[in-house]
């Protein structure tokens, strides 16, 4: 037996039990007659004593020669400490040792194993296992175990099904881009790791059924940041014989499930916004509603005088920053530099203070009255105190330009509170949007999409114009979730083909099998998919999702723990019937 207890469960009740215990050295600290060390594992840290009074000389000697990550096994008494460590849960005992056995001896870590660590992101990314030692990381993860558990207890009790799908399935045209495997037996032809497990979702409804989830890997070849990886993980879901109202009261009550369970938040309704609501009031469509600072149009109130950079815009638009009167000249000048940043790629920025005694100074002040620039408070909702800001262009410009300053002034403002949260459905968005490059609509998520009932005719007369079947639930400014009401007619289906550009022989390739599934009586169903490395992260009260990972990719998409992805030898190549190798 390695251990009778834990490393973090002894207390008072044990004095006297001898017990076996087995981990980490986390820290030696010798007298050379008495030395302590602490012991830790998963579950916590217990402190051992070996004094030259009262330990074996062997054993005693043997205590000399430990190191940092050793890995060690104990026999010994439980006794009262004489300094008690009220910041520890085992700080009232400590285990005085009577045996002694090494289990591994281990090199010097390259990083202190400690709450807060020495080492860079890089380092330890590199030793991941070492990093995972880590108390915080450690927590991380367990939190992550905690949540998809909630997840899996709270679906099984609604009646759904967990349904595991393959991972080797087709490539298909639409979406990000898919990772391929070569195929040894069929040269030449490939597998695609799946971006989602949509079309064998639906297959299930099919099928009968009728309530299904899968926690599920993902994958999509595409440009990384810090929230999101090559490979990430869905809750995956779909019901049959539903509306979309029956689709989000759903996970409302899931949703609402996680908050209480996981974090002890209670929230009351969840709000609903069409995208085109949030696109003008937020500019995105993945509102923060835990503060405001709504979108205020300006046109009507500011291309009325001679200010030709207003006069010129497609947009004028503006928010109140609460207190931001109190800003100096200098503050504001750094706002205008961060917007004209390339990340942001706004032109500039005018600005109107708004005085306690409710007086106006702006940096147009030679263009505006002070009753026009009234209206600017009264249309970005700005009272005395605050500061406007407003930025002006084109509209696909300026809302995003805008909305990112928006978060910022938040951010610095302390009004994004991870403690805090706020959930939001947001509805009816475009079912196509137009792709330059290709000149043709693409479905904006994805073709298998049912337009809003009796908007189908619209697609022959203005396409821009039809409103999708489709909703994503956004928690404090990330979308969370995202879903919609399929199609589950193969006339509709077909149709939907035509207009997203493919021909009868295309969509019978690459989605026969869907087609003739529907010939057998699919049923209406919809359903969503949550990021649940997202949802993990803003739950544990970060935005990050690699601190919720156990083994990540770095920015480039690079595990540098195993080196991956990495070149292959000749004769795999051969095998798989690719000519070409890379070199290293």
């Amino acid at each position: 037996m390695y251990r009778t207890h834990d490393n973090g469960t002894l207390s008072l009740e044990a004095l006297g039990q001898e017990v076996v215990l087995s981990g980490w050295i986390q820290k030696i600290r010798d007298k050379g007659f008495m030395i302590w060390v602490d012991l830790r594992d998963r579950y916590g840290i217990t402190q051992l004593i070996f004094d030259a009074e009262r330990t074996d000389p062997k054993t005693m000697e043997l205590a000399k020669k430990l190191g940092r990550e050793f890995v060690i096994q104990v026999r010994g008494t439980v006794i009262e400490r004489e300094s008690k460590n009220p910041n520890m849960p085992t700080g009232d005992v400590e285990i005085l040792v009577s045996e002694l056995t090494l289990l591994n001896s281990a090199l010097t870590p390259p990083f202190t194993i400690e709450d807060q660590t020495d080492g860079g992101e890089d380092l330890r990314m590199k030793y991941r296992y070492l990093d995972i030692r880590r108390k915080p990381v450690r927590e991380n993860l367990m939190f992550r175990h905690k949540v998809s558990m909630a997840v899996r207890n709270y679906l099984s009790a609604q009646n759904f099904i967990e349904v595991e799908t393959p991972y080797l399935i087709k490539s298909t045209p639409e979406g990000a881009r898919d990772f391929v495997v070569p195929s040894r037996m069929n040269p030449g032809q490939f597998y695609a790791l799946p971006q989602s497990p949509q079309t064998f979702k639906q297959l299930l409804m099919v099928g009968g059924m009728d309530r299904y989830f899968q926690i599920v890997k993902c994958f999509r070849d595409e440009d990384l940041r810090a929230d999101r990886q090559p490979e990430f993980t869905q809750i995956d879901c779909e019901m049959a014989f539903v509306s979309q109202e029956d689709v989000l009261n759903a996970f409302e009550g899931l949703t609402r499930h996680l908050l209480k369970e996981i974090v002890g938040v209670e929230v009351g309704d969840f709000p609903r916004m069409t995208y085109d609501q949030a696109m003008e009031r937020y500019g995105n469509d993945k509102p923060d509603i835990r503060f405001g600072m709504e979108f205020g149009v300006l046109n009507h109130c500011a291309q009325h005088r001679d200010f030709g950079v207003f006069n010129s815009a497609e947009l004028v638009v503006g928010i109140a920053v609460p207190g931001g009167n109190a800003y100096s000249r200098k503050e504001i000048d750094a706002l205008i530099d961060w917007v004209k940043r390339p990340q942001i790629g706004a032109q500039g920025m005018v600005y109107c203070r708004v005085a306690e005694d409710g007086t106006f100074k702006s940096s147009v002040d030679k263009f505006y009255t002070p009753d026009d620039l009234a209206q600017w408070a009264e249309t970005t909702g700005a009272k005395p105190g605050d500061l406007i800001c407003v930025l002006s262009g084109p509209k696909d410009k300026v809302r995003p330009q805008l909305s990112a300053l928006r978060m910022e002034l938040a951010q610095r403002l302390g009004l994004r509170r991870p403690d805090e949260f706020a959930p939001l459905w947001v509805v009816d968005f475009p079912l196509l949007e137009w792709d330059e490059e290709t000149q043709r609509y693409h479905a904006m998520h994805h073709p298998f999409t049912s337009p809003k009932p009796g908007q189908m005719e619209l697609l022959e007369t203005d396409p821009s114009a039809v409103k999708a079947n489709a909703y994503d639930l956004v928690l404090n400014g990330n979308e969370i979730g995202g879903g919609s009401i399929r199609i589950h007619d193969k006339g509709i289906q077909s149709k939907m083909f035509d207009y997203l550009g493919f021909t009868p022989e295309e969509a019978k390739a690459q989605f026969g099998f869907l087609m003739d599934a529907f010939q057998y009586g699919a049923p209406p169903h919809g359903g969503i998919a949550f990021g649940l490395d997202r949802l993990v992260a803003i739950l544990g009260g970060q935005e990050t999702i690699r601190d919720f990972i156990a083994f990540p990719k770095n920015n480039a998409g690079r595990d540098v723990m195993i080196d991956a992805p990495a070149p292959i030898d000749q004769g795999q190549l051969n095998e798989l019937h690719l000519s070409i190798g890379l070199k290293p």
